[in-house]
């Protein structure tokens, strides 16, 4: 059987295999719209400040009543306490709303799915630039915190448990931040950028200081565009960060992002064998994201994986393969001008990944160089990995790609680790296996 043929073969079976790759299929979403611009101008004000609460009678009882009331601009401040609703923010007319719990202590104002009509704790759709700052929201079927369809938003200090698919979330959207939020336990991934519209004069997503874990995977970005990721935890997942891109969603492959003094571990959660969460049925093209990997490009475009610290994953640290699949969109297929560079691997030594870097070579101006810490490669001799700066050709190799694809197909999800002991680290537990304890 030829190299090719023997990929292709592999490719078949992955797609046979899908049912076991989470998406968010199983629920509704609002239809995608052009984000909102000029007729979203930022209101002048007079503002005033709405107050949510269940003891007195000068409060709203329900988050939804004082979104409903609010008017651009507005503040809406919500007590301890927790609310069983899912909250819709929704139109121009809600346009830099700020919905504020408690930023300091999050859990004390929870958003409660289980038994409620809504799919999402708190949904945007279409409302430029609203804040979200101090919530929990736990148990929804969809969601944590979804915006869609806007011009802006912010998320902080945020936490998002036990949810049916992402946790923190921003879809077919330009520009926003997510910062200082918290995401686990979710059955696909703990936030999740995606579709982002191309734009001619790029307006960046700023996410900075987050922690996931515990998740499918820590962070999906299908078709993602301008994001930087930065000074946030990866840990404890199926898999850490997948920036990739699908035919599900416009505008692939995911372009121009950079993840960048991140620390991403220990992400061997095989939750195939056990999980507080129930796995979610596939995307026609996506692929079962192998368990123990830290950071895959699958496909994409000038991304950037730079000054992160990458250990104590059991498959591979950071890896690059084309998006074969993606035989709807072929031209967007392919790596091109994506980066590995200057990462720090295996904590010195004392918490090993599986292998350091693999790439299957696909694509051009590709490159990895500075990294430290680096012992084990895939191919072994490094033969697809050129130096930074590269231009041309890559040196594409079959063996590599169905090796990578191999992996995916593993039925154990535990076959290709390399196993090493973990370095400790103060208040945390690698996880591997679902032993219980989460509600």
């Amino acid at each position: 059987m030829s190299h090719r043929t023997s990929i292709v073969a592999s490719a078949t079976a992955l797609v046979a295999a899908l049912a076991f790759v989470p998406i968010a299929s199983a629920v509704d979403y609002p239809p995608p719209s052009k984000p909102g611009s000029g007729a979203n101008a930022k209101p002048k004000g007079p503002f005033r400040t709405l107050k949510v609460c269940k003891a007195k009678k000068s409060c709203f009882p329900r988050i939804q009543d004082a979104v409903n009331e609010a008017k651009p601009g507005d503040t809406i401040k919500v007590a301890h306490g927790t609310y069983r609703e899912g909250v819709k923010v929704a139109g121009v007319k809600k346009r830099f709303i700020k919905l504020i719990g408690d930023p300091k202590d999050p859990s004390k104002v929870i958003l409660e799915g289980k038994d409620v009509k809504g799919s999402n704790g708190i949904q945007i759709n279409g409302a430029n630039e609203v804040t979200v700052n101090g919530f929990q929201a736990q148990h929804y079927k969809a969601n944590g915190f979804f915006a869609v369809n806007v011009n802006g938003y912010t998320f902080t200090n945020v936490k998002a448990f036990l949810v049916g698919v992402y946790g923190v979330y921003a879809f077919n959207s330009v520009g926003g931040t997510i910062t200082n939020s918290e995401a686990a336990w979710n059955s696909d991934s703990g936030f999740y950028i995606g579709q982002t519209p191309p734009q001619t004069k790029p307006v960046r997503s700023i996410v900075r200081n987050i922690k996931s874990y515990g998740n499918v995977l820590g962070w999906s970005g299908t078709n993602m565009r301008y994001v930087t990721i930065s000074k946030s935890k990866f840990y404890n997942n199926g898999t850490g960060v997948v920036p990739n891109a699908l035919s599900s969603e416009k505008y692939a492959p995911a372009e121009e992002n950079v993840i960048t003094d991140n620390d991403i571990f220990w992400n061997n959660f095989n939750y195939y064998a056990g999980a507080p969460f129930k796995v979610q049925p596939p995307a026609a093209d996506s692929t079962a994201y192998p368990v123990g990997v830290g950071v895959l490009l699958f496909g994409g475009r000038h991304n950037r994986v730079e000054n992160n610290r990458i250990y104590g994953n059991w498959l591979m640290g950071a890896g690059m393969i084309q998006q074969f699949l993606l035989t709807k969109v072929p031209d967007a297929m392919d790596l091109v001008g994506n980066s590995i560079s200057n990462n720090q691997f295996g904590a010195n030594g004392t918490d090993l990944n599986g292998r350091d870097l693999g790439y299957d070579g696909n694509g051009k101006d590709n490159c990895a160089s500075g990294n430290t810490g680096v012992a084990v490669t895939v191919p072994a001799d490094a033969s697809t990995l050129p130096a930074c700066p590269f231009t041309g050709a890559n040196a594409f190799s079959a063996d590599v790609q169905k090796q990578l694809i191999d992996w995916a197909l593993d039925g154990t999800h535990e076959a290709f680790l390399v196993k090493h002991d973990h370095a400790p680290q103060a208040g945390l537990t690698a996880l591997e296996r679902y032993t219980g304890g989460v509600k």
